[in-house]
């Protein structure tokens, strides 16, 4: 490592490496590398355990205080949706979320407590906002039809330890009383696919119904690019107060393993019995529901300019039915400001899920046809600079497609849908590398007690990052984050390790 060090000089290579001798180094990497925040891993979290690909862009406010590290996200909307036909509904609310995340080592591995709220019990009037064809949950009693029911106020509050197991491989505990099992791709809350698309897919009870549950406890491990997982929670439907926690006993159980084929995608595979998920119509006992996923994400990024797509299927099994659901969506965003998205769906979904009327010769048993319905959405969204955050204006345009045999009901087979919209964001955090980049100049270190930094810096709490398992120190969180805006570009100029 000496000779990397005679080597290195900050004015060609864009980074500063200061070291001292390999076996210090090397000392210095394997006590520090065990708990500091690596950035890659950062950039794949989704929600709760799930995983985005490792180039996903960040969208979050972060600061570093003492040991912890501290992250928030956050995404609204003030909307005004009309969908027409014979259900045509208006509404102007507010669709939003706000999450917050602390970190710390704590022995061998760090700790994580993180908080999600949903102001929507307050800002969304009624049974929900208006969705063509989408369904799930209860209503006055009722099951809710093309309406998006609002997001419970806490729709996250847990706890993570992490921590090396042998070599590459790690493990992980995570729960609390509001969180997400391990079940499905990413809540679309929090794909980049989904992101500035303010409406909910009506395939959500099919992918990430689950993503508010209360009462959960998942373990995994997990390497560079593969994770196995499990899950016991609570996986009863929240009750139509929002404001409150319904917890029950954790008696559903899931399984899902993900894999990482490249840095640019992200496959899952997963399954669950969910007890008692759902209420029985008319005098019916709860419903069990046994669900399977499978989806892939593919995001790449260009300096500031993202192209992300997600695809699934879904199943839902019942004691007697069994229906289906894909998805695809996609956006693109250029310079962190103009935004294009979209979005496919087609559902098989029951009369009951629609609220269809029952035959007259099925007034007094339980109706199971099953439709078939799709759904196309477009939209674009324009950002502002504005510091942090990123206002912006948008509009989204959809179609609702229902069979013949729901003509009269819809009052057209092709029932369009718009919205227009006010949002913010934060603004984009970290670009990943993917194509070319701005070389950024940073001094870093192993050791933080090498670095040479203005008089007053304590080595004891320097900056710090993990990058694919090594650990950098940095004189201030401003060097942190210039070197993490394109890091693999910065060390690429690095000779390799003597």
């Amino acid at each position: 490592m000496g000779g990397l060090c005679a080597r290195l000089g900050g004015a060609a290579i864009g980074v500063v490496l200061t070291c001292g001798s390999a076996s210090a180094q090397d000392a210095a990497q394997t006590a520090d590398a065990r708990a500091a925040p690596d950035m890659r891993a950062m950039a794949r979290e989704g929600s709760g355990t799930s995983w985005l690909p490792d180039s996903s862009p960040m969208y979050m406010l972060h600061r570093q205080n003492g040991p912890w590290m501290l992250m928030a996200h956050e995404n609204a909307f003030l909307q005004y949706l009309h969908e027409s036909g014979e259900r045509e509904a208006h509404q102007t609310g507010s669709i939003n979320w706000l999450m917050g995340m602390a970190q710390r080592p704590v022995g061998r591995g760090h700790v994580a407590l993180r908080g999600m709220v949903s102001f929507e019990p307050f800002t969304i009037r009624g049974c929900g906002y208006p969705d063509l064809l989408a369904s799930g949950e209860l209503c006055d009693g009722e099951k809710i039809h093309d309406r998006q029911h609002p997001h419970d106020l806490f729709m996250e509050i847990a706890a993570e330890y992490d921590a090396p197991l042998t070599g590459n491989t790690r493990w992980q505990l995570f729960g609390g009383p509001a969180g997400e099992p391990a079940l499905g791709p990413v809540a679309y809350p929090h794909r980049i696919s989904a992101m500035p698309n303010p409406i909910a897919p009506i395939t959500h009870h099919w992918f990430d119904s689950t993503h508010v549950s209360f009462g959960v406890i998942t373990g995994g491990i997990y390497s560079t690019r593969w994770k196995v997982e499990t899950s016991a929670f609570n996986g009863r439907e929240p009750d139509e107060n929002r404001k409150d926690f319904d917890l029950g006993a954790l008696d559903s159980v899931s399984g899902r393993v993900w894999f990482l084929a490249t840095s640019n995608l992200a496959l899952q595979l997963s399954a669950g019995r969910l007890k008692e998920a759902e209420a029985g119509e008319f005098s019916e006992p709860r419903r069990d529901v046994k669900k399977a996923t499978a989806s892939a994400t593919y995001n790449r990024a260009y300096q500031r300019s993202v192209w992300a797509t997600t695809v699934g299927w879904g199943r839902n099994s019942e004691l007697d039915h069994a229906t289906h659901a894909v998805l695809a969506e996609s956006v693109v965003t250029r310079a962190d400001r103009d935004t294009w998205f979209g979005r496919f769906e087609i559902a098989s979904k029951t009369a009951h899920d629609l609220g269809i009327p029952s035959p007259l010769a099925c007034i007094a048993c339980i109706d199971r046809r099953t439709f078939t319905v799709t759904k196309l959405q477009g939209g674009y969204s324009h950002y502002l600079a504005a510091g942090a955050f990123r206002p912006g204006v948008g509009v989204v345009v959809s179609a609702g497609f229902v069979p013949e045999s729901l003509r009269a009901v819809y009052g057209s087979r092709v029932n369009p849908g718009i919205g227009v919209y006010l949002t913010v964001r934060p603004a984009l955090m970290t670009a990943a590398s993917s194509g070319r980049s701005t070389m950024v100049m940073v001094q870093t270190a192993y050791d933080p007690a090498k670095l040479t930094c203005p008089a007053g810096f304590d080595p004891k709490t320097a900056a710090m990052a993990t990058y694919e398992g090594k650990t950098y120190y940095f004189c201030s969180a401003a060097d942190r984050d210039k070197f993490l805006t394109d890091p693999r570009m910065s060390l690429s100029m690095m000779p390799p390790k003597q």
